[in-house]
């Protein structure tokens, strides 16, 4: 445990000196408060982003991946802009979805894959990390993440989430969404991304499951979230929001405040790069990293109860509908449409895996239905809000059999023992979503196209899908590299501080009763 808040305090404070470093040497970064836009000042967002319409809809830009800006009460509360009470309903009830993901969804799915010795161990992984996610991004990864400080990071304006409840004025602060005039409750914005960070760090563990250490475990989800996580969200999704952008010169000012990756124009309408790219290839680096289970390509290692693995995906299904559709960030046609891509595109991949792997080994199977359904939800995360349901449905096809081979193949080939598949679903799922977003968001593919905040209306003939895929194309290789050097490095500093992995012994006997004194299970 002391290591655990060692490992805390250590990231909180190299974190706090990276980021005072590299607004230091950033070009045009912005020291400025998260407090960015208001009704009659900067609430601004880059030039194009995904939208459908001008009427309160999100915009679907060259620049654009979910809104991300944070906005403080306009000094005339009259003219301030108006948070919905639907949107506000909508968007708490996405945010329980996502818990549901997690605890329970991710962590029954995890647990039915591993050996009954082990599934107590996963499911207080899954668990533990969670609550943990949630206290860090409380202190200081909300802060980091999404306000305006350089194109890398944020600043520390929202340490404690101070400053969004104004005890003198007795007021909230607003975060803004996709349409101009339109917001929701910051808190509210907060506690939904927060949702999206727990359940991220969470996915990594089925990587290297049933032989890590479980203070290894939170000591690297410490590290990695704090330098990993926090960095790419921002470079991905923090935006200061549309209603600053009133002409070509306040697009390009308010365009420039945005993350990295968000300037480039990357589209990633609810975490292909962010979460599952991210996840991924930290998870892969961990299975190499940390080893081979023992008796593995030896010993059976069948999941003990695919029952539990069949619940688990179906919270996941459906809480994704909170996942994705909750990345409008309001009640409202994108939310729909994000909605029925969702439906169509796991429904979609359920099917060709299934019958792919009918046509492969003879047999359908329950495991192969529920990780067609999860590659399904992976892929089209990214593009949900941007794609047509056409799109939908041949990402959705295509990511069926596609992560198969990721299973399979793939598998065979890099020679790692990623225990539950965590590469082969989110990592090649992930890429495949976030490149073919680039394909199916044009408008003559029946996707959104360019919506114009200069103009307010959309811009039919500014779609490239060349120019924009190949912008997708770099999303990810930045997401790789980052994640992978960060995931090396704190894999290194958690091994040479308390090891990475559990005795021989221990491993054979079951991280249950070794780790935590208990078993799932009683005869």
């Amino acid at each position: 445990m002391k290591a655990i808040l060692k490992a805390s305090l250590l990231a909180v404070g190299l974190f706090v000196l990276t980021q005072t470093a590299i607004a230091q040497v950033t070009p045009g970064a912005s020291t400025g408060s998260s407090e960015v836009a208001s009704a009659t000042a900067a609430n601004a967002a880059p030039v194009v982003a995904p939208a459908a319409t001008a009427a309160q809809t999100p915009a679907l830009a060259t620049t654009m991946a979910a809104p991300n800006a944070v906005a403080a009460p306009a000094a005339a509360p009259a003219a301030a802009p108006s948070a919905n009470k639907g949107d506000i309903a909508w968007m708490l009830v996405a945010t329980l979805l996502v818990t549901m993901m997690a605890i329970p969804g991710l962590a029954l799915f995890y647990g039915g894959l591993v050996r009954s010795k082990n599934m107590l161990s996963v499911l207080m992984q899954v668990f533990m990390i969670f609550a943990v996610i949630i206290v860090l991004w409380c202190i200081y990864g909300y802060s980091f993440a999404f306000t305006e400080g350089n194109r890398f990071i944020g600043n520390m304006d929202r340490l404690m989430l101070k400053g969004i409840w104004n005890p003198v004025t007795a007021t909230f602060t607003s975060a803004a969404t996709f349409s101009k005039g339109v917001v929701i409750p910051e808190f509210v914005f907060a506690a939904f991304q927060a949702t999206f960070a727990a359940i991220t760090c969470g996915l990594i563990i089925g990587a290297f499951a049933e032989r890590a250490k479980f203070k290894a475990v939170l000591f690297f989800i410490v590290l990695w979230f704090t330098f990993s996580y926090l960095p790419i969200a921002h470079m991905v999704w923090f935006w200061p929001g549309p209603d600053g952008i009133k002409d070509a010169a306040t697009l390009a000012s308010e365009t420039a405040k945005g993350g990295y990756l968000w300037q480039l124009g990357a589209l990633d309408f609810a975490g292909g790069t962010v979460v599952h790219i991210n996840a991924a290839v930290a998870g892969l680096v961990g299975a190499f990293m940390i080893g081979k289970r023992v008796g593995y390509g030896k010993e059976s290692m069948a999941p003990h109860s695919l029952t539990m693995t069949m619940i688990g995906a179906s919270l996941l299904w459906v809480g994704w509908f909170g996942f994705n559709a909750g990345s409008a960030y309001e009640a409202n046609d994108i939310a729909a449409l994000a909605f029925i891509n969702t439906l169509v595109a796991t429904a979609g991949a359920t099917v060709s895996w299934v019958f792919g792997e009918w046509m492969g080994k003879g047999k359908p199977s329950m495991l192969g239905a529920a990780s067609g359904a999860v590659a399904g939800l992976v892929a089209i995360t990214p593009a949900c809000g941007y794609v047509g349901p056409s799109g939908a449905l041949i990402i959705g096809l295509l990511a069926g059999v596609v992560c198969l081979w990721g299973v399979n193949g793939l598998k065979r080939l890099i020679g790692a023992d990623d225990s539950l598949d965590v590469f082969g679903v989110h990592g090649v799922g992930g890429i495949l979503g976030a490149l073919l977003t680039g394909v199916f968001a044009a408008p003559s593919l029946g996707g959104q196209g360019l919506f114009d905040y200069v103009t307010n209306k959309m811009s039919a003939d500014a779609y490239s899908i060349t120019a924009q895929v190949t912008t997708q194309a770099t999303a990810v290789g930045v997401t790789i590299v980052w994640s992978a050097v960060v995931s090396i490095i704190a894999y290194t500093v958690v091994d040479k501080l308390v090891g990475l992995r559990v005795a021989e012994d221990e491993e054979r006997e079951g991280l249950d009763i070794n780790s935590h004194g208990e078993t799932a299970y009683h005869s």
